[in-house]
C-alpha cells in the first residue's frame, strides 16, 4: 500500500507544484493520476521512488517512509516505465531488459534468462531479443521498457505517460495488454496520463487532478461518471458537453450503440 500523508513539493525557483496532497494507493490495484498540463501528477508519481522528495509530508509504503529508505535501494525494488521508453541505444533488446537485474547483482546468465521471460511476457518475439532499441518500431520499444520494468518482478510499477509517444492502434493495443499483465500479476501500479479515456480504462482508482496537485475527485470510472464532484468535473470527462450521452438504436436488426451526435460508437453483442 502506498500513502501520501500531506505532502507538498516547491521547487528552487519558487515554483509550486504540490500544495496539499493526501491519498491512500490500495495495493495490487491500478490508481491512475490524470489531469492537465502542470497539476503535479508526474511530480507525486516520482516522490514514490525518491526521484523527487517533498518539501513537506510523508510518502509511505507499507507504513514506511520512503525518507528513510537508501534512494538507489528504494528505486531497485521499484520498477519504472517513462514515455520513451528510456532504453540504451547501445545496448541490445535482452540487456536492456536484464539491466536493473545486473545492478542489482544478479549473474549475466540469470539476469539474461529472467529479461528473456519478461520480453516473451508482454508479448515480444524472442527473436528482438538480440536486436538494439533503434531496430525496434515505437510500439515494440515501450513493450521492451514495460518489460524491464517488470523483470525483478516489483511489488510497484511507477508508469509516466508510457503510451503518449505511440500512434492511437498501438496505444490501444499497449493499453489492453497492461490490462492483461495486471490481472495476471496482481502490482501496485500508480500510472500518469493527461488522458481521461485512457484512465478510465485502466485505472481501479482515479484521481483527477487540478493544478497544484488539488484533488478535484477520488473514484472507480463507474463512480466518477454517475456522480461527479463537481463543473470541473463533469467539464473534464466529458458530461457537459453530451459526450457521455449513449443511446440504443436499431440498425438492420443489429442493436447499434449511439452517442448524442448521432455518430455510433459500439454493437451490442
Amino acid at each position: 500500500m502506498i500513502e501520501y500523508r500531506s505532502v507538498a513539493k516547491t521547487f528552487p525557483g519558487g515554483a509550486e507544484a504540490v500544495r496539499d496532497f493526501s491519498l491512500v494507493l490500495p495495493s495490487r490495484t491500478t490508481t491512475v493520476l490524470v489531469g492537465s498540463s502542470g497539476c503535479g501528477k508526474t511530480t507525486l508519481l516520482r516522490m514514490v521512488n525518491r526521484m523527487v522528495d517533498p518539501s513537506r509530508g510523508q510518502v509511505l509504503i507499507d507504513d514506511v517512509d520512503v525518507a528513510t529508505r537508501n534512494p538507489v535501494e528504494l528505486r531497485r525494488s521499484i520498477g519504472y516505465v517513462m514515455q520513451h521508453a528510456g532504453l540504451l541505444p547501445h545496448r541490445t533488446v535482452v540487456d536492456n531488459v536484464a539491466t536493473p537485474l545486473r545492478l542489482g547483482g544478479v549473474a549475466r546468465r540469470e539476469a539474461r534468462t529472467r529479461a528473456l521471460e519478461a520480453l516473451e511476457r508482454v508479448g515480444l518475439d524472442p527473436v528482438l531479443a538480440r536486436r538494439y532499441p533503434t531496430q525496434l518500431s515505437g510500439g515494440q520499444q515501450q513493450r521492451v521498457g514495460v518489460a524491464r520494468g517488470l523483470v525483478a518482478d516489483p511489488n510497484i510499477l511507477l508508469m509516466d505517460e508510457p503510451f503518449g509517444a505511440v500512434d492511437p492502434i498501438v496505444r490501444a493495443e499497449l493499453q489492453h495488454e497492461l490490462v492483461r499483465l495486471q490481472h495476471d500479476l496482481g502490482k501496485t501500479i500508480v500510472f500518469v496520463t493527461h488522458d481521461i479515456e485512457e484512465a478510465f480504462l485502466l485505472g481501479d482508482q482515479v484521481v483527477i487532478l487540478k493544478k497544484g496537485g488539488e484533488v478535484a475527485q477520488v473514484g472507480s470510472p463507474a463512480e466518477i461518471l454517475a456522480s461527479p464532484a463537481d463543473d470541473f468535473v463533469r467539464s473534464f470527462v466529458g458530461l457537459d458537453r453530451g459526450r457521455r450521452t449513449l443511446r440504443i438504436e436499431e440498425v438492420d436488426g443489429r442493436q447499434v450503440v449511439v452517442d448524442a451526435d448521432g455518430r455510433a460508437t459500439g454493437v451490442l453483442a
